[in-house]
């Protein structure tokens, strides 16, 4: 009889956890942010007193990934807007005015996107905001428009990537990376 109600006891704990393995399932481009400084979100959990009170800028996104696919010039064709990820369209925060590119944007939150081509991009700051993809993209609501030379990757990066890099006081590089290709512009706060 204790063999029998222990087996009954096991089989009721494990159903909750089969049953919340079929609820959903992943997303296949994954949302994910980038912060400036990098270590904004990480470490104000663990060490706070490392940390600022705020980010600068906060970027959110989704990560498609390469899977064995010519990625530009192919999945994204070269001289259309494209979202600079998957799903909705990717946004970036800016938690005071900046300096792009020696160009200032206020602070804000945008709409990031691109123009790829085989030897550089044209990256946008759009203010239109929620949106899924570029489908609904107005260029009428561009705040901000800077070209940046592409450069070659010697790995391949296997989903779609922004990060920051801290070049200096209060100036860092914005890098957006996939496949084999990579665009870096300059961010002063």
């Amino acid at each position: 009889m204790k063999k029998i109600f222990s087996l009954i006891v096991f089989v009721s704990l494990l159903s909750p956890l089969t049953h919340a393995q079929k609820v959903g399932s992943l997303d296949k481009s994954p949302m994910d942010m980038a912060y400036y400084p990098t270590d904004f979100a990480h470490d104000r959990k663990f060490a706070p007193e490392k940390v600022g009170d705020k980010a600068f800028a906060r970027v959110t996104y989704s990560r498609p990934a390469k899977k064995d696919r010519e990625v530009f010039g192919k999945l994204i064709p070269y001289g259309k807007v494209w979202r600079a990820g998957a799903n909705e369209s990717t946004e970036i925060k800016f938690y005071q005015d900046v300096m792009i590119q020696g160009k200032k944007v206020s602070a804000g939150t945008y709409s990031l996107f691109a123009i790829p081509n085989a030897t550089e991009w044209i990256i946008v700051f759009n203010s239109d905001l929620d949106y899924w993809g570029a489908y609904s993209y107005n260029e009428s609501k561009d705040v901000l428009r800077v070209t940046v030379p592409t450069k070659k990757e010697e790995r391949v990066v296997e989903n779609f990537t922004i990060q920051f890099a801290k070049t200096g006081d209060n100036k860092a590089v914005m890098q957006l990376l996939w496949d084999t290709t990579s665009v870096e512009f300059t961010v002063v706060f």
